[in-house]
């Protein structure tokens, strides 16, 4: 393949994802000399400097990213539009931009990726994990995964899979401390609480609809990490509030116990959101029916 015949903008799409001249030059199977010249060429085509080269690392300019953003969004653009007028027909391609919070992500979102990538090769995956949940509205995302309630009605949402927040403990703890019957309980145990999504952390919800109830919780261990408190709790530290999707093998498995299992809590169910426009492309479609088939199957849900 000579470079020269590859558009520009693709060609500028692929430096931009790459983290060296060297990188780039291995996807086309060119060397690096004939990928600097190429970019070089581009350069003093639009006669400004896009990347400033090191030996180890490439580092956009600001008109780069400025050129690589456009580049991206006219690319995909270009799909999506052969993708409508195809009539549905033909192999996905094109880049799917997900974000999604780290424990739902790392657990079973990255899997199911992967095996969607593995289905349809020629489509581009790219998953950014965070701590919090963000709002994808006015940003690149194509698919922010949240668990819990929603609150931008400027986006889509698909349902992928039922989930609420449970009550749980180790049984070494249950033996050890008094019973559990009802939320008024509470205040006797020890409850290790999550900081999360900015939000007042030691207020446990119970109730459902209009009928919800908040109690203030107390503990001596706090952390920011899903997994962490669950592993304390596991060590019969105390009482955790998690989802079900997190606890529910731990609970199957004999290490830790639902409790209060009678009282109602809030949905926090597991949804894709994505830009509500007109025509979503096909493989954004395709793409959230795999996730809400796989984590159906994952998490026994229906």
């Amino acid at each position: 393949m000579d470079l020269y015949q590859i558009d520009d903008l693709e060609f500028f799409e692929q430096i931009a994802r790459s983290q060296s001249l060297t990188e780039a030059a291995r996807t086309w199977g060119k060397g690096v000399a004939s990928v600097s010249k190429r970019l070089s060429a581009l350069e003093a085509r639009l006669g400004v400097t896009l990347i400033r080269r090191s030996t180890r690392r490439l580092t956009l300019t600001e008109e780069g990213h400025r050129y690589a953003a456009g580049a991206l969004s006219i690319l995909q653009q270009k799909a999506d539009l052969e993708d409508l007028v195809s009539h549905q027909h033909g192999e996905l391609k094109g880049r799917i931009t997900v974000h999604s919070t780290l424990g739902i992500g790392r657990a079973h979102i990255a899997p199911l990726l992967g095996e969607f990538v593995l289905e349809h090769p020629r489509i581009h995956v790219d998953l950014e994990l965070s701590a919090l949940p963000l709002n994808i509205s006015g940003t690149n995302f194509d698919i922010a995964i949240r668990v819990g309630a929603l609150e931008d009605s400027r986006l889509k949402a698909k349902l992928l899979a039922r989930n609420r927040r449970i009550v749980c403990a180790a049984p070494q703890y249950l033996e050890n401390n008094p019973p559990l019957q009802n939320v008024e309980d509470l205040e006797h145990h020890n409850c290790i609480v999550l900081r999360e999504n900015n939000a007042d952390y030691a207020l446990w919800r119970f109730g459902a609809g209009n009928q919800q109830q908040f109690v203030r919780v107390n503990g001596n261990m706090v952390s920011d990490d899903g997994d962490v408190v669950t592993g304390w709790c596991e060590q019969g530290l105390g009482l955790i509030m998690r989802s079900s999707w997190h606890v529910n093998p731990l609970i199957q498995s004999g290490k830790l116990r639902q409790v209060l299992d009678d009282v109602p809590t809030p949905d926090a169910d597991i949804h894709a959101l994505y830009s509500a426009t007109t025509q979503t492309p096909r493989r954004i479609n395709a793409v959230i029916d795999h996730l809400r088939e796989g984590l159906t199957a994952r998490l026994n849900t229906r």
